[in-house]
């Protein structure tokens, strides 16, 4: 397979019916190891830093500029950390670094893994919605997250999250601008940038979640720090680009 088509070789567009994201707060070096020597964490309190898990209920994804038709639909679990990239320009970039993708389609996982890094695993994903309630599963995985729209801005906060308030937790919802990849043997990084509009996150309740993926990880302080819903988004990602990444662009000691 050419290596190149597997840095989003065009844009691809999509519409997101729901993203339901729990991100979790975590001592900065405790995960410093799960990222590439391009990127330093995205913290907050130079103390914490954040996995996010996004649940997305994805439709017509397709190259952008296609008839809507054509697109594929699916469900998207990721498991992301928030990071900063510095460019070659001096610029500081807030975004993504992917650790683990799955999806409930055999179509997705193949068009995923040949135009992405992500690499993508096919699982069962169910998601169920009752009134306010939403309860999202996978035998495969064994996960299972139960939440509540309560379309509430006044609902607390997670009990352990680092935040003050949801204004500060919003910073760390998620998705961010910017995905990155990073190739180490040839020190290049790929940079995807989405693009998205009437971006909302309204905060959930989070009745009950359990992630073996993040247990697997042994992280000794991990908490719950927020949980929002975006729904009803269009959504694009523009072409990567590359760039070769300098040792003067170091990371946060």
């Amino acid at each position: 397979m050419l290596a190149f088509l597997k840095n989003h070789p065009f844009g691809v567009e999509a519409f997101f019916k729901n993203s339901v994201v729990l991100t979790f707060s975590v001592p900065k070096d405790q995960i410093i190891h799960l990222i590439p020597e391009c990127l330093e964490l995205d913290t907050y309190n130079e103390k914490y830093a954040f996995i996010a898990v996004a649940m997305v209920q994805t439709k017509q994804l397709r190259p952008k500029g296609f008839p809507r038709i054509l697109g594929n639909n699916f469900f998207l679990i990721g498991y992301r950390v928030f990071v900063r990239y510095r460019s070659m320009t001096g610029k500081t970039l807030r975004g993504l670094y992917i650790l683990r993708s799955e999806t409930d389609k055999k179509k997705m996982q193949l068009l995923g893994n040949t135009f992405t890094h992500y690499n993508y695993n096919t699982i069962d994903i169910n998601w169920l919605e009752s009134g306010q309630t939403i309860e999202i599963n996978s035998k495969q995985s064994d996960f299972n997250v139960t939440v509540e729209n309560t379309h509430n801005e006044s609902i607390s906060l997670p009990d352990q999250s680092p935040f003050d308030n949801w204004k500060e937790a919003r910073r760390f919802a998620g998705p961010l601008p910017f995905t990155f990849t990073y190739n180490q043997k040839n020190k290049k990084v790929l940079i995807i940038e989405g693009v998205r509009e009437n971006w909302k996150p309204t905060p959930l309740k989070v009745v009950k979640y359990n992630f073996p993926f993040l247990q697997k990880m042994n992280l000794s302080e991990i908490r719950l720090a927020n949980a929002f819903i975006i729904e009803n988004i269009p959504y694009y990602w523009k072409k990567g680009k590359t760039e070769l990444w300098k040792e003067e662009n170091s990371r946060e000691p």
